[in-house]
């Protein structure tokens, strides 16, 4: 099939087979990947918060002017148990971290994390903060990055429609919501003097239990 004859209603089509050109708006030749795939990009549900000023320009984005919702992302569920894209918008804070952990566990799979402007993925200008978390990706899997401090509405549309993109690449027989073996969930990381993941407890452990040289070096006396 060339270029001229695709359109919308012929975007299932395989480039494998040909099909004739008056049964091209009754018939399609598709694979199960194509089908499932156009059907999650199609209606990607994100999550409703915002932790500082980047949620202000993802309310912009969902407004009239730019409208995502041309995208089937007008949907954005107050509950993680019914959304499937947690958007992080904003700087992640140390005490705020655990919450989205725990949040993001009671996705269901299939979910996606899009880490949007510096602070999400960086920790932006408080990186050397002392309450600020350098990167949400240290904690939960992020696939879409999106520049910017705060980035605009359409950077925000570009990310999402990126996400479109890897979803399109997906293939259901190899993906692990799929998988035989059990998903397991990132432990919520643990506050203290600082902020802890368990993940990490055994190299904690291990480095909290060496001793510098200098301690085990035992002096000798010296003689008289």
């Amino acid at each position: 099939m060339t270029e001229s004859t695709r359109d919308p209603n012929n975007e299932f089509n395989s480039t494998k087979y040909d099909i004739p050109p008056e049964l091209q708006a009754n018939v399609s030749v598709t694979t199960l990947d194509k089908i499932y795939n156009w059907g999650r990009r199609s209606s990607i549900w994100p999550m409703m918060f915002g932790l500082a000023c980047c949620a202000i320009e993802m309310i912009c984005t969902a407004a009239s002017r730019y409208d995502f919702s041309r995208f089937g992302m007008e949907v954005m569920r107050p509950s993680p148990r019914q959304a499937d894209l947690m958007i992080v918008s904003g700087t992640v804070t140390k005490k705020m971290i655990p919450q989205i952990v725990r949040l993001y566990n009671q996705m269901p799979e299939p979910k996606y994390v899009l880490a949007m402007g510096a602070c999400a993925s960086g920790g932006g200008p408080f990186k050397d903060g002392y309450n600020v978390v350098s990167g949400v990706d240290k904690y939960i899997p992020v696939d879409v990055y999106v520049p910017g401090c705060p980035p605009t509405p359409q950077a925000l549309l570009h990310g999402l429609i990126s996400l479109q993109r890897k979803i399109d690449t997906q293939h259901w027989r190899d993906t692990r919501w799929y998988s035989k073996d059990p998903i397991p969930e990132i432990p919520i990381p643990v506050l203290g003097p600082d902020i802890f993941d368990p993940r990490q407890s055994e190299e904690i452990k291990t480095l909290t239990h060496q001793k510098p040289v200098s301690e085990e070096t035992v002096q000798q006396p010296t003689e008289a």
